[in-house]
């Protein structure tokens, strides 16, 4: 199996750091024109680096609609159309769990907003080239919180990526006649941003432990191994796969 992006434009929200970064580098190197965003632009410019020439990079919060729409014109503008989008931002934003009435109208909002009302942004404004072309791929990053309870305890978070798999199902049956997939990657627990170390060295020794052994492969996952789903979803190997949502999470 040979996987060739080739003269595709692929845009990846979040890229800046961890699974993002990762994506573009790997999306890159099987030749793809790759745009991403983020919110900073010191780990923008990191991306840029690692990936070369073929990485475009603009500073973008996928919950200004405005913004999102002046990106996504200018990727298309340049490169023709968007092949593949891969609504990757998201995150718990800072937050950590705590009892729901202690919850803020803030809290609740601000991981709603990144996490899912982005990846409409994003869908929305990407969907009109795609339909021209009668092709497109769409791949949303969810999360295991997205399909049992959630490790950080954050109700908002596990809200926002058992919403996104529900507008994976539901974008996947209006767009399919036009011959554009969307499909969903939900990952286990990995090791690849400020948040997921703060998080991992708060179970402790004892709960890192626990965690491992509960994985069927006992191991923690890799960017690569979420990477690598992405792209098969992304390429003509999933042609006849829409809808889905597959769990990259070692076995739990």
């Amino acid at each position: 199996m040979e996987i060739d992006f080739s003269g595709q434009t692929v845009l990846i929200t979040g890229g800046g750091h961890g699974l993002g970064q990762k994506m573009c580098r790997s999306f890159g190197k099987l030749g793809g024109r790759v745009w991403t965003c983020d919110l900073e632009s010191e780990r923008l410019e990191e991306t840029r680096f690692l990936c070369g020439a073929q990485c475009e990079v603009r500073v973008v919060d996928v919950r200004d609609r405005d913004g999102v729409k002046a990106f996504m014109a200018e990727a298309c503008e340049a490169s023709g159309r968007v092949d593949v989008l891969v609504n990757n931002a998201g995150g718990v934003a800072g937050q950590v769990g705590k009892p729901l009435e202690e919850v803020t109208d803030e809290d609740w909002r601000v991981i709603l907003d990144v996490n899912l009302n982005g990846a409409f942004n994003v869908s929305q404004a990407a969907v009109p080239g795609m339909k021209a072309a009668k092709r497109g791929r769409i791949v949303n990053i969810s999360s295991g919180a997205g399909l049992r309870v959630s490790l950080t305890g954050i109700q908002a978070y596990a809200s926002a990526k058992a919403g996104l798999i529900g507008l994976t199902r539901q974008l996947a049956h209006e767009l399919g006649p036009m011959g554009i997939t969307v499909n969903c990657v939900a990952p286990g627990f990995v090791r690849c941003n400020p948040a997921t170390e703060k998080q991992w060295a708060a179970y402790g020794e004892e709960g890192q432990q626990r965690l491992v052994a509960s994985i069927a492969t006992r191991r923690l996952g890799k960017p690569e191994d979420i990477a690598h789903a992405v792209m098969f979803l992304a390429s003509d190997y999933a042609s006849w796969i829409t809808g889905q949502t597959l769990a990259v999470d070692g076995g739990l």
